[in-house]
């Protein structure tokens, strides 16, 4: 009785399995029965190279345990063909039975054939990072798109996943903004000394008003000492827990939530933690004086440090900076509360950072003194998932037209006009319904906007272009939606016909067995995606799979097929790519219309 595998993550996965089981049976270790993509598809669909490294190891000629290695798979139904290459590769042509009967599983399976972590983690994804009473722009852009998909693509694998956007709400910009606002108006009850309660619930400011304050002050502090010291002094103030300015701060806060909260949810991206720096304040000083009785901290000229430098460092390491000399705190202390209350509190077993590359040295410092402090253990991750700059086509950080830092409300909107141009241009959705066509050119300006930045390497820099990202063809995100939209339109009238999608039977064409093919590797795709901390290795399998059912739609005349088995597994396996496509997009925070 020929032996077949069961299907189990992707094919590439499996036909892994059974060459490492070929080679322990040899005596040679089962690294060397990995299975790669073929590289010349003429001569198979899949590769394996590893008898030269075993002939190495058991004192072989590499052809003849190539040949061995044939040979002990010669009664298996997984392939239609097994020859060497060379100096001993292995190329594998899948029997076709095999790759329907693989497709099929992965359609009957709820996960199609993705198994769930088998370690899982209470994850929390720090991201987002924008501060108080500051518009959103551009540079807040890449750490939320990053960080949402981060957050989708690990609650798919079964962990516990929870977002926190680390606002920054505590710093010298609060006491800029409330000393401005005492000299712009200072009969408010916020700046009686006598009055400690009962502050109106409706706050003084807009946003609007805030965002025209902060940079005025801010240039005077740079100008003037006067000012500079009113506004520290302000701050502390503030942090020593003045009533007045609690309640101002407070209401700056809100308004400044209602605002990222609108621009988020136009990203379709939410948080499940709306902390800020401030919310960990009041943890510092228990936090500190427990380091100082372990010793972990220590006086260094007035100041309490850290220090967290190792004898193999190659480059200098400063220590961590707990108390400045003055009696103030920075980043750094912050960051050990908020580790401190993430696992004492939240119980996180896991802690993913996506923030700026030009940070990794503060989060080297930060994962070595939290794990000198005990705050994690040394086997609990502890992640700085760094990220490159969204540049302009000069090069330089993209801005406006004028030169200045492009909020992220104008760059949304400009990419939802340039969605409703290109859908113009390609005749897409004209006789739809205004609303309808709106709601289109938002989710393909979005798409456009998220697969623009999650394609590329996440620590490289990219140059952002509208024009190029918004087009319907090409690696774009409009592409992808057509992708799956042209699918859905097919489903829709294949039903309307009476048609239904069937079991998936053998193919008979090369498209037919590229698009199997490449439907089988979707867990190889996740998986590097979740173990690098990588979104575009999803964005290439995306393309790759648009592209692949492309090919397959021109050479496979779905609709017009007389033969029911074969448009019944057509169907069916055009479902298939749709339903891949859905739950890849999905984890890039990407919505498909419904029709284009």
């Amino acid at each position: 009785m020929p032996e077949m595998s069961s299907t189990s993550g992707s094919i590439r996965q499996t036909l892994t399995s059974i060459f490492a089981d070929a080679f322990e049976k040899l005596g040679a270790d089962r690294k060397f029965g990995a299975v790669v993509p073929a590289q010349k598809r003429e001569f198979g669909q899949f590769q394996c190279n590893g008898a030269m490294g075993a002939a190495k190891k058991i004192g072989a000629k590499p052809r003849d345990v190539a040949q061995q290695v044939m040979d002990a798979l010669a009664d298996r139904d997984e392939f239609a063909k097994l020859d060497i290459a060379g100096p001993g590769f292995i190329n594998i042509t899948l029997s076709d039975a095999w790759l329907a009967t693989f497709t099929q599983n992965v359609s009957d399976d709820s996960r199609l054939g993705v198994p769930e972590a088998e370690t899982k983690y209470n994850v929390i994804v720090d991201y987002g990072g924008p501060n108080v009473a500051k518009p959103m722009h551009v540079g807040h852009l890449r750490s939320s798109i990053i960080g949402d998909s981060i957050v989708r693509l690990m609650k798919f694998m079964g962990h516990d996943v929870k977002g926190d956007i680390h606002l920054g709400d505590w710093g010298t910009q609060m006491g800029m903004l409330i000393y401005e606002l005492s000299n712009e108006k200072p009969d408010l009850p916020y700046f009686y000394d006598s009055k400690t309660d009962g502050y109106p619930e409706e706050s003084p400011v807009s946003i609007e008003d805030l965002q025209e304050m902060y940079p005025r002050i801010s240039a005077r502090c740079k100008d003037n000492d006067g000012d500079k010291f009113a506004s520290q002094q302000a701050t502390v103030e503030l942090q020593q827990g003045r009533p007045g300015y609690r309640a101002l701060w407070q209401h700056f806060v809100d308004v400044s939530i209602a605002e990222m909260k609108a621009d988020f949810h136009q990203l379709g991206i939410d948080f499940d933690y709306w902390y800020g720096e401030s919310f960990y304040h009041d943890r510092i000083t228990s936090m500190v004086e427990r380091m100082k009785e372990k010793g972990v901290a220590v006086e260094d000229d007035g100041a309490w440090v850290i220090h967290v430098a190792k004898d193999e460092d190659k480059a200098p390491m400063p220590p961590v900076l707990l108390i400045k000399s003055d009696g103030g705190t920075n980043y750094h202390t912050t960051d050990l509360a908020t580790i401190e209350h993430r696992t004492s509190e939240l119980d996180a077993t896991m802690l993913l950072y996506v923030v700026d590359k030009r940070q990794s040295l503060h989060f080297e410092q930060l994962f070595r003194a939290v794990r000198l402090a005990g705050l994690a253990t040394d086997e609990m991750p502890t992640e700085h998932l760094a990220f490159g700059t969204m540049n302009g086509k000069d090069g330089r950080p993209f801005k406006t037209r004028a030169g200045g830092v492009m909020r992220l409300k104008d760059l949304m909107a400009m990419m939802k006009e340039e969605a409703l141009k290109r859908m113009l241009e390609a005749g897409v959705a004209q006789d739809y319904p205004e609303e309808e066509r709106i709601d289109i050119a938002d989710k393909v300006g979005m798409a456009a906007l998220k697969y623009a930045d999650l394609m590329n390497v996440r620590t490289a820099d990219y140059v952002f272009d509208v024009e190029r990202f918004t087009r319907f063809e090409g690696r774009t995100g409009a592409y992808l939606l057509y992708s799956a939209v042209r699918i859905k339109s097919i489903v829709r009238k294949a039903s309307d016909k009476g048609f239904e999608p069937g079991t998936v039977i053998a193919p008979t064409v090369d498209a037919e067995r590229d698009l199997m093919t490449t439907v089988g590797s979707l867990t190889d795709a996740i998986d590097i995606a979740v173990r690098e901390r990588m979104p575009h290795h999803l964005c290439a399998f995306a393309y790759e799979l648009g592209q692949a059912f492309s090919r397959f739609y021109n050479d496979c005349h779905i609709l017009k097929e007389e033969d029911e088995a074969r448009r019944a597994s057509w169907l069916g396996l055009s479902q298939l790519v749709l339903r891949e496509l859905e739950l890849v997009l999905g984890i890039l925070g990407i919505s498909i219309p419904e029709r284009m």
